[in-house]
């Protein structure tokens, strides 16, 4: 079951999570997070960190509360310094195929799968992976723990890189600025363009603003998952 955070008190990024796993036996940690669970546009991005508790990086925390040049300076000092990290994703043909719960733990297990070094336990960020090694779901956990707070900047980064790159394809929507999410001027882009083979079709804003759709299928249909995770940011 995973854990919540105390309401009583300020959240703090951590090292008690890394450090509890120690001691219980395990030699191999990594931190697990996912960005762009409620983008319009593109895949889920996932990465995972495993820390070196040898060499500590301060400034550690949750992606979304960082500005830009922080988690690009952060994110620089985690590939250097950690013992190894790698990304996952899921794509966009996926997120509708399965949903973006699904999508998600896809991309985070193909993160996990892609590390140089198997880890002999997880901390993940509010969700359990189908993965055979132990592991601790933590709600907020990229604001608790260091090692997920490492991995959230590792995948926001990239995700970001990334998007910016599918500007210079559609610049029309902007994607550089928004990233992908539901913000007026994506909507407004929808509406005057169409959506791209790669928005996702499942999620109500696309299909919303869109004056022509494709998929007829997705017409009437709105999948309570989808639609929560398409208001929601990551």
């Amino acid at each position: 079951m995973a854990r919540q955070a105390p309401a009583s008190r300020t959240i703090r990024c951590r090292s008690t999570f890394e450090r509890e796993a120690r001691e219980q036996g395990f030699t191999c940690i990594a931190g697990v997070d996912e960005v762009g669970r409620g983008a319009l546009f593109g895949a889920v991005f996932a990465a995972a960190v495993v820390l070196d508790p040898d060499k500590p990086i301060r400034g550690l925390n949750d992606s979304k509360i960082l500005e830009a040049d922080e988690r690009e300076r952060l994110a620089a000092q985690i590939k250097a310094r950690s013992i190894c990290w790698a990304f996952g994703a899921a794509d966009a043909f996926e997120i509708d195929q399965i949903n973006i719960y699904q999508a998600s733990r896809v991309a985070m297990r193909r993160a996990v799968d892609a590390l140089s070094i198997r880890p002999d336990y997880l901390l993940v960020d509010a969700l359990k992976l189908d993965l055979a090694i132990a592991q601790l779901p933590l709600i907020d956990g990229d604001a608790r723990c260091r090692a997920i707070a490492a991995a959230s900047i590792l995948a926001k980064v990239q995700r970001d890189e990334c998007l910016a790159m599918w500007h210079q394809v559609f610049p029309q929507y902007n994607l550089a600025s928004n990233k992908g999410y539901s913000t007026p001027d994506h909507k407004r882009a929808l509406r005057e363009f169409g959506a791209t083979a790669f928005h996702r079709f499942s999620f109500l804003p696309v299909r919303a603003n869109c004056t022509q759709i494709h998929w007829s299928g997705y017409i009437n249909e709105a999948p309570k998952a989808q639609g929560r995770a398409a208001g929601a940011s990551a």
